[in-house]
């Protein structure tokens, strides 16, 4: 097979983070899970590595703009609230990175699915600037919850006319936006569940 797409999922904050921030990742949880009457989840985050048909190793991850990269973004979006955007501190990025590892590859909770090959990475690096730069971390119209960086990889994925039936983070993880990708694209290749 020429080429590939994984997906990937990593731990929000993946060993970066200060300790006040991953407390108030766990707070954020916590009081969710109880809003919700749930059992709290370990926060995850969606991410692809793909190969191309010309052999090129890309990244495919939504983050805040303010991080080095090494490319223009594919899309830009407001953080909050739209006319934060102006700030880049309150801005994200929709990075299609040519490197061969993802930041927090090796704090992978499980080994990569494999989506397709490598006309199927052709085709998401030619969605990733159509994908919508909605608000981060409110809903968008038609949406069941918050757009999130899981938000930007399922819409792209299904656009690309990936089936994500099934296919959602592991048992124990929540990956809180997955849906509202699923929701946002203009058509789906097949009923997906919310996976949140």
């Amino acid at each position: 097979m020429d080429g590939y797409v994984d997906l990937y999922w990593l731990p929000v904050g993946a060993g970066k983070l200060s300790p006040p921030r991953k407390w108030s990742l766990w707070l954020w949880e916590a009081l969710d899970a109880a809003t919700h009457r749930r059992a709290r989840k370990r926060l995850l985050h969606a991410a692809l590595k793909l190969v191309d048909l010309a052999g090129t190793t890309f990244t495919v991850e939504l983050m805040p703009d303010f991080l080095p990269g090494t490319v223009p973004p594919a899309m830009t979006g407001s953080v909050g609230f739209s006319a934060a955007g102006r700030w880049r501190f309150f801005r994200y990025r929709l990075s299609c990175e040519p490197v061969e590892r993802l930041p927090d590859e090796e704090w992978a909770v499980q080994s990569p699915s494999r989506l397709g090959d490598g006309n199927l990475a052709n085709t998401i690096l030619a969605l990733a600037p159509t994908a919508p730069p909605y608000v981060w971390g409110l809903r968008a119209k038609g949406t069941r919850e918050m757009w999130t960086s899981d938000s930007a990889i399922s819409w792209l994925l299904i656009r690309a006319g990936v089936s994500l039936d099934g296919i959602g983070p592991p048992a124990g993880g929540r990956a809180p936006g997955w849906s509202a990708g699923i929701d946002a694209a203009p058509w789906k290749a097949t009923a997906a569940p919310a996976h949140s």
